[in-house]
């Protein structure tokens, strides 16, 4: 079997604090004098028994590593280690999520934290050769206003150049709030030229995935697996070209399916899906990028040749440029082509 760290690909799914290398994250809290939990240090994180999983046990987690990003010197280690890891992963583009708000009492504000991030994603995609893009992204427990705020600062900082802000998201609890509020928001990121990418259809099922694509428009969905429920809804997505975000470590940490078997991966690949796999939170769940393709393998018997077309799958997804994506799809036709 081929090696898939030197598989090329896109990663599409990864969130910021989330990212951050566990060793890293002890460091920062030495040097601020600050306590982790010890399941965060332990290697153990969301590894629980099925039935201790869940939504609040993760942002429980998520928020005392958070807790700890207090610097610019903090933000700037965190992406140019996620570019670091990407590309020794075979990653050729990472479009890396944050939401400011939560590291602007720190900097100074909303806005001077999102200009470290994009300075750093320009620095780190000339130092490692991933291109690096920018996804601003609101969260669902707090005001929708606040949503159009992160969309018009977002705009600012719309730019297809690697370090540029390249999508407008939507995070949290899928569960939280009012999908059709966050609509404004989404309305002002499109008329700027950014792609909404909103979470949906993880926590939540089919019925709320239409609710998100009536309402937010999305050129990608953030997991979406549950589309998988309803056929008629997958197919529909599939025509109207929506990609799907798809982690599967996390589904399974967060207790949405039992196994990795279970995450419904062939059924959106059968339907014809552009999926771009995803490690959503390695800091968490302890799996990158290139375990999600060895659950893909392991789990799910893909061959090398599904393989490298859920490569070229995660490509097409990303908001890289034409010039860009044609020279990564040769790159993973070679690998295809190279001897096992």
């Amino acid at each position: 079997m081929r090696d898939l760290s030197t598989l090329p690909k896109s990663h599409l799914h990864l969130h910021f604090t989330g990212s951050l290398r566990p060793e890293s994250l002890i460091d920062i809290a030495h040097d601020l004098g600050v306590r982790l939990p010890e399941s965060l240090t332990d290697n153990q994180a969301l590894r629980v028994p099925a039935d201790q999983r869940g939504w609040f046990r993760f942002q429980r987690h998520y928020d005392a590593a958070r807790a700890v990003v207090r610097s610019e010197a903090s933000m700037r280690r965190i992406v140019r280690q996620a570019a670091e890891d990407d590309a020794a992963e075979g990653s050729r583009r990472l479009e890396i999520q944050v939401d400011p708000t939560s590291y602007a009492p720190f900097v100074g504000g909303i806005t001077p934290a999102l200009e470290i991030i994009v300075d750093e994603a320009k620095a780190a995609s000339a130092a490692t050769g991933v291109e690096v893009g920018v996804i601003v992204a609101a969260s669902r427990i707090r005001h929708p206003l606040d949503a159009r705020t992160l969309a018009r600062l977002a705009a600012q900082y719309a730019s297809d150049a690697p370090g540029g802000v390249v999508a407008f998201g939507l995070s949290n609890d899928e569960r939280a709030g009012d999908t059709s509020d966050f609509a404004p928001a989404f309305r002002l990121a499109r008329h700027a030229g950014l792609p909404g990418v909103p979470h949906g259809g993880e926590l939540l099922g089919p019925d709320h995935v239409r609710q998100v694509v009536a309402h937010l428009k999305p050129r990608r969905l953030g997991h979406g697996v549950r589309t998988g429920e309803d056929p008629a809804l997958l197919e529909r997505l599939v025509a109207d070209g929506i990609a799907f975000e798809v982690c599967p470590a996390s589904n399974v940490s967060l207790g949405v399916y039992a196994g990795p078997s279970q995450v419904p991966l062939r059924t959106l690949i059968d339907a014809g899906a552009e999926i771009a796999l995803g490690a959503d939170d390695p800091l968490l769940f302890h799996s990158r990028l290139v375990d999600q393709y060895e659950i893909a393998r392991r789990d799910h018997a893909l061959s090398d040749a599904q393989i490298a077309n859920l490569a070229r799958s995660s490509i097409r997804a990303s908001l890289a440029s034409d010039t860009s994506k044609r020279t990564w799809l040769a790159e993973v036709d070679a690998w295809e082509a190279s001897e096992q």
